[in-house]
């Protein structure tokens, strides 16, 4: 079934992360829709299924939304589902992207995990897919996709018992890990992991991105 919105402005597709349901993102789907933005939410197995069937999955929903023009944002594990399915092919109508707390290039805090038992099953097929790639195997698309990335530096979440964490991080991702080689823009906020789904900050910064391609930076954040 093809979902039917206006297509007026460019639709927002907003894709969760590991754990998480798809109501996580109501702030942003709030905001987005304030600025004008049709919106809808992917929802997606994070745990039993692998990221290559997330990312075929989002992909068929993709193009199942009625709309001349697409955006994609993604908190932590939904920007790698959203990365893989541009890594896969991407849809003539998609425009740009914002990635919020993914971990792009590796994750300290899923390797370390993933050597404590029952972990692995726990993290899930889609993280030990991504992980089985190894370091540095996420780049950004070649095209018209733009792709913005938004990391935090408060250090609070699951990172805080896992030893080793390099600083600066968000609490589980770093800095570094979000750093996307060909990414149009990289901003870093004052945020933690979790606290990008409800942050004002943020979804300003997701605006501006999705309005002209690059965060806002400076005395204009």
């Amino acid at each position: 079934m093809r979902q039917s919105l206006p297509a007026n402005r460019a639709t927002v597709i907003l894709v969760h992360g590991l754990w998480t349901p798809p109501l996580v993102l109501v702030p942003h789907d709030r905001w987005l829709r304030h600025r004008g933005y049709p919106t809808l939410r992917f929802g997606y197995p994070s745990v039993r299924a692998s990221l290559s069937q997330n990312a075929q999955a989002l992909a068929r929903f993709v193009a199942g939304t009625e709309a001349t023009d697409i955006h994609l944002v993604g908190h932590s594990l939904g920007g790698l589902v959203i990365l893989d399915m541009l890594r896969q092919g991407a849809d003539a109508r998609l425009r740009r992207v914002v990635l919020l707390g993914t971990p792009c290039l590796d994750s300290h805090c899923a390797r370390r995990l993933a050597r404590v038992a029952g972990m692995p099953a726990l993290l899930g097929r889609s993280i030990g897919e991504w992980m089985a790639r190894g370091p540095g195997a996420t780049a950004a698309p070649h095209g018209t996709v733009e792709v913005g990335v938004l990391a935090g530096t408060r250090s609070v979440g699951l990172g805080r018992v896992v030893p080793g964490l390099p600083r600066p991080n968000d609490g589980v991702v770093t800095v570094a890990e979000t750093r996307l080689p060909g990414a149009a823009d990289h901003i870093v906020l004052p945020v933690a992991h979790s606290e990008m789904l409800a942050s004002p900050r943020c979804a300003a910064q997701i605006g501006a991105f999705l309005a002209s391609g690059r965060f806002l930076h400076g005395e204009h954040a």
